[in-house]
């Protein structure tokens, strides 16, 4: 058994002060009470649950800064910074990626989230033929998780066309290709991979999207693992929007609504082009929206529509994606100041009895989980330990209390502010730093200097 005591904690009641919190050997959490006198070494002063990092490509981490540049006069967008992605793609390795994907779930928990959600769709060797284990690269994930500590939710992709008229696959996809009988070897594969890690991993399924699947993909992809969370990118762009109307006669989310029964295992990443009455109904069927706020706005993908989604009752997770910045507090931010510009407004997503702060973190720590698969997201006895605990030594924090704090990490803060961090149980991260930084680092430098070579 081990014991943290915090001079204030966030509880599913509501700010509670000297609360102790008692993790089982096996990482869950087996008692949490209120009004405790301070004891004991783990003493934090603010402890919140800690988030699922709900969607990651952690093989991008490796290109941050490298994509800035506009090209051939043309202009840029999302479809010019993919060619550039798949050209990277020609050249990395099994042994690379487990590098990047340790760091990327290093950053992650120093970041303060305590669960890495992998949409992984790096699958194959550089000219599309299969490793000799179809499920390598989705075991240098569950390794690089194994020496990161942190919990994994790992979502082997279905990518079977390069677009929505069934043509074959480019160059660049060559890796990702995946036919259904292949699929479900890489499933299993995966899921032998899993069983290395603790008990607190889990196992999904991910359509990458509408372009890259059959219509009839869907539902025999979601039957593949039927209680098991199950991604898709959707509605990201408006090139997307206009592929999808022309092939399938409607758009991308009007389009799911009419033909998948959607439910509350499902989330839908990015949703950045939705007309308000389709935000309204996929909020309607439980739903997770997959949200990348920094990703979202270096893509110009668009601006989710956060305050009709969660006036609607939807559930919200946050993620990292591309992985060029990765932080809890700026993706907050991020969301919630995109819809202050749009609507011309302050503190939209903040209710009467909720503050900004709050009501952001405390919906991507329950959405997060949910999109996980995860029996977390709160402080509560039965679910997993994943925790955070706040510096409320940190200058921008001094004499905060309750909400406050958290609207405080949110608009004021960064990573800086994160002490302490248990994933399941595990204290990988104390006073700010994971506990095997230098190695975790070391490997990463040594990955991403060939592959950076003539950048």
């Amino acid at each position: 058994m081990k014991r943290i005591w915090a001079e204030q904690a966030l509880l599913p009641e509501g700010w509670r002060e000297g609360v102790r919190v008692t993790l089982a050997a096996g990482g869950r959490i087996a008692g949490v009470e209120a009004g405790v006198a301070a004891e004991g070494a783990d003493r934090v002063g603010l402890l919140l649950p800690a988030p699922a990092n709900s969607h990651s490509h952690a093989f991008q981490r490796a290109m941050a800064g490298l994509t800035e540049r506009r090209g051939d006069g043309t202009g840029d967008s999302f479809w010019t910074w993919r060619q550039l992605m798949y050209r990277f793609l020609d050249r990395i390795t099994p042994d690379q990626v487990e590098a990047i994907a340790a760091f990327v779930q290093m950053e992650m928990l120093e970041a303060g989230y305590a669960t890495n959600v992998e949409f992984h769709y790096l699958h194959h060797r550089p000219d599309g033929t299969p490793h000799d284990d179809i499920a390598e690269m989705s075991a240098r994930i569950a390794a690089a998780a194994d020496h990161s500590g942190i919990g994994l939710t790992l979502l082997p992709v279905a990518y079977r066309f390069g677009g929505l008229d069934g043509r074959a696959l480019g160059p660049g996809q060559r890796r990702f290709g995946t036919e259904p009988a292949a699929y479900v070897r890489l499933l299993e594969g995966a899921a032998r991979a899993l069983d290395a890690l603790p008990g607190d991993a889990v196992l999904g399924v991910a359509p990458h999207s509408l372009r890259a699947v059959a219509p009839g993909d869907l539902a025999v992809l979601a039957a593949l693992r039927p209680d098991a969370p199950i991604h898709m990118h959707l509605a990201e762009t408006l090139a997307e929007v206009d592929e999808v109307r022309g092939v399938l006669g409607a758009r991308p989310v009007e389009w799911m609504l009419n033909n998948v029964g959607l439910s509350p295992r499902w989330c839908l990443i990015h949703i950045t082009q939705m007309t308000p009455e389709e935000t309204g109904a996929l909020a309607a069927t439980g739903a997770v929206a997959g949200l990348c706020p920094l990703t979202e706005a270096s893509l110009g993908d668009g601006i989710f529509d956060g305050v009709r989604w969660m006036s609607a009752g939807g559930a919200i997770s946050l993620g990292s994606d591309s992985n060029i910045r990765i932080s809890l507090a700026e993706e907050l931010r991020q969301l919630d100041t995109s819809q202050r510009l749009r609507d011309h407004s302050r503190a939209a997503l903040a209710t009467a009895d909720l503050s900004t702060g709050r009501r952001l973190f405390q919906a991507a720590a329950m959405g997060g989980a949910q999109a996980a698969g995860r029996d977390s997201g709160r402080i509560e006895p039965g679910l997993w330990g994943d925790l955070l605990a706040l510096d409320m030594t940190h200058p921008d924090l001094e004499g905060l209390r309750g909400d406050t704090v958290l609207d405080a990490f949110a608009f004021a803060g960064d990573s800086a502010m994160v002490a302490e961090v248990w994933a399941a149980g595990r204290h990988m991260v104390t006073g700010g730093r994971h506990i095997r930084r230098e190695a975790i680092t070391a490997a990463y430098r040594h990955a991403v200097r060939s592959l950076r070579a003539g950048a």
